[in-house]
């Protein structure tokens, strides 16, 4: 029987359409509509991060988001009382827990799961009891995909950042890191998600990590738009997405 994998979601991350609304005021370019023409265009879900500094996404893009787009929300946040309440009240599809730096220009790393046990715990817990599907942002470390499992995680996205930023002599080290976490995760039972720094050049071997079933991306792909329009640019990254995937199954055909 042939080998099959799982279809491989794409969320599109919609904060920077908001970076530049916000840089001169007013409600202009809507990250809302970026989310709408996402939808258009085959993405299967809508990341947005909702700093506590609102530097981009703000409380009303995110309740918008929930109520005008029919598509899964991904609600990125801090994990904090303020974000555990806004989360309970707007009850998005998922929520992502990512550490967070007020003087960082994004998020550096994944979050410290087994470090700040104490503090995550409890809002894992009590947005899973409202039915929010919950993940962690974490590095591609055993200890803090065991902690994740733990705490009683649904979901863990893996930072892609390192892989994406490194020299290309770098790469295939940090690559198999990815590929080691994700068969960690799919033993551990968790679902696999990766993200940050994808690019058309970087996501077809991440796309061919057979236990990824989602991988967000965002600030790419908006940059792209200003070129090429998001709907264009979103479908060039799924079809680089579909490539990365047809190698895997070719892979693993020949093994």
């Amino acid at each position: 029987m042939p080998m099959t994998l799982p279809y491989l979601r794409l969320g599109i991350n919609v904060d920077h359409v908001a970076t530049v609304r916000n840089a001169r005021g007013g409600d202009y370019p809507c990250p809302v509509r970026a989310a709408q023409l996402a939808k258009d265009a085959g993405a299967d879900g809508i990341t947005a991060h909702l700093r506590e500094d609102r530097r981009h996404i703000r409380d009303a893009d995110i309740r918008r988001l929930r109520q005008e787009v029919d598509l899964p929300l991904n609600f990125e946040m801090a994990a904090t009382a303020e974000m555990r309440d806004i989360a309970l009240e707007t009850l998005p599809h998922a929520v992502c827990l990512v550490p967070e730096k007020r003087e960082e220009l994004t998020t550096e790393g994944g979050l410290d799961v087994r470090g700040q046990h104490n503090a995550v715990a409890p809002i894992v817990r009590v947005l899973a009891d409202a039915g929010i599907r919950v993940s962690l942002f974490v590095e591609a470390d055993p200890d803090q995909l065991r902690a994740a499992a733990d705490i009683g995680a649904a979901v863990v996205e893996l930072h892609s950042g390192s892989y994406c930023d490194a020299p290309v002599a770098e790469q295939p080290a940090l690559l198999r890191r990815l590929q080691d976490a994700a068969a960690l995760t799919a033993e551990l039972g968790l679902e696999c998600h990766v993200g940050h720094g994808l690019t058309y050049d970087t996501v077809g071997p991440i796309a061919a990590i057979p236990q990824a079933v989602e991988l967000n991306i965002g600030h790419f792909l908006i940059g792209e738009a200003m070129f090429v329009g998001l709907g264009p640019a979103i479908q060039k990254m799924r079809v680089a997405m579909d490539a990365g995937r047809a190698l895997a199954l070719s892979q693993a055909g020949r093994a």
